[in-house]
């Protein structure tokens, strides 16, 4: 995972959801450091042989500069890996043959906007969906009932809610690119129900906070299978790599010890929300948590770090129950850092969160800064932000 072309970027990540609220495409948005070399698009490319096969899903290349696109279109790439192009390259003459002979290749190529005008038919063909802004798609409804149906599968970027992108996914949208996460709760928000299954998580946090015995805690947990059976898949996945599989929580308690038990309950109160709306949120709360984990491991001790990853598991927590942090922190026990980074603007592990947030909203500039408020160089970043990307696909659901 040691690729020298991490310390030649800004990497930032993002996922386009299809209608049943799943990561369908993994984006990467690619921004090369000033003095790249001209190579940059080899080692991309060896990166990706190297660490993303076939089986980890499609994944969608989105460089931020010209030269890299145009290596990048040089070069066959297997059929799982795509490439955005803007809209208005697709438009001028002069790369539309370098776009038909990528095409050729077998090469996937993804169109991002919409040109002013239309392509020529075996150009338009080139590309497998086109990406439109949500502003735009907006401008288009209603359309007109002897209108003629989209000929290129299409994807919705930039919604501005969860109505907007669940609409889109109805009339026929392949995916949603980035999911929008809402507001957060305001103080005066009414109080909600939280769902039965969170009791029961939060009802466990606060029981291996207490360290009581494990049978009581095995007990606590048959009255829920399904919370059961989400707990040991978690528990097993290939991302957090056990030598042994967990067959119970009086196993998993054992092996794991009542510490490090804590992140994997963290995890199980992201999948403990019905709303299929919600399931995105889930996913990226999971990644934050192992991006801000392997951000702190600098900061020397193993409490650290999964404070850390609690942290992030949690920083999606509000949206998901519809709660402020400091009504929902009062009947869930979080580390005291936890605590100051969720309710306000400070906290031990405030810096690592905004970095998590610049690189979700796939903003280099604020990367960039992000970055060094961290006293971190674009390598560490990228190799921690790689790690938990590969991480995470790893605990998506088949």
């Amino acid at each position: 995972m040691d690729h020298p072309v991490l310390d030649q970027l800004v990497l930032a990540y993002g996922a386009l959801f299809n209608a049943k609220r799943q990561p369908a495409i993994t984006r990467l948005t690619l921004h090369p450091l000033v003095g790249a070399p001209a190579e940059l698009a080899d080692g991309v490319l060896a990166m990706l042989a190297a660490d993303w096969p076939e089986t980890n899903g499609p994944l969608a290349l989105n460089p931020t500069s010209e030269p890299l696109l145009h290596a990048l279109l040089e070069r066959p790439a297997p059929a799982h890996i795509q490439l955005e192009v803007p809209a208005f390259m697709a438009a001028d003459p002069a790369s539309a043959e370098l776009l038909r002979a990528h095409a050729k290749t077998g090469s996937v190529l993804v169109l991002k906007g919409r040109p002013l005008a239309p392509l020529p038919p075996d150009l338009a063909g080139c590309f497998k969906h086109v990406i439109v802004d949500a502003a735009e798609d907006r401008r288009q409804q209603p359309a007109p009932a002897n209108a003629p149906a989209r000929s290129t599968p299409w994807v919705i970027a930039a919604a501005p809610t969860a109505t907007v992108a669940a609409d889109a996914l109805k009339r026929g949208a392949l995916a949603v690119q980035g999911w929008p996460l809402g507001d957060a709760p305001a103080a005066n928000v009414a109080r909600k129900d939280v769902p039965a299954s969170a009791q029961v998580v939060m009802d466990l946090i606060q029981r291996v906070d207490r360290e009581e015995p494990a049978n009581k805690l095995d007990a606590v947990l048959r009255g829920d299978p399904a919370l059961a059976f989400k707990l040991m898949r978690l528990i097993n996945s290939p991302a957090f790599g056990l030598s042994v599989e967990v067959s119970s929580f009086q196993h998993a308690i054992m092996i794991l010890g009542y510490q490090r038990l804590k992140r994997w309950l963290a995890l199980l109160m992201t999948s403990a929300v019905d709303s299929p709306d919600l399931k995105p949120l889930m996913f990226l709360a999971v990644r934050r948590g192992l991006l801000m984990e392997d951000l702190a491991r600098g900061l020397g001790d193993e409490s650290a770090r999964s404070e850390a990853f609690i942290c992030g598991v949690f920083s999606l927590l509000d949206r998901m129950l519809g709660q402020p942090f400091d009504r929902l922190l009062s009947s869930l026990p979080v580390a005291e850092g936890v605590a100051q980074t969720l309710v306000g603007e400070n906290g031990p592990y405030r810096q690592s969160l905004n970095l998590a947030i610049a690189i979700e909203a796939e903003s280099p500039h604020d990367i960039t800064d992000a970055t060094g408020e961290m006293l971190l160089s674009a390598g560490e970043v990228n190799r921690a932000a790689w790690k938990a990307l590969l991480a995470s696909r790893q605990m998506q659901p088949e």
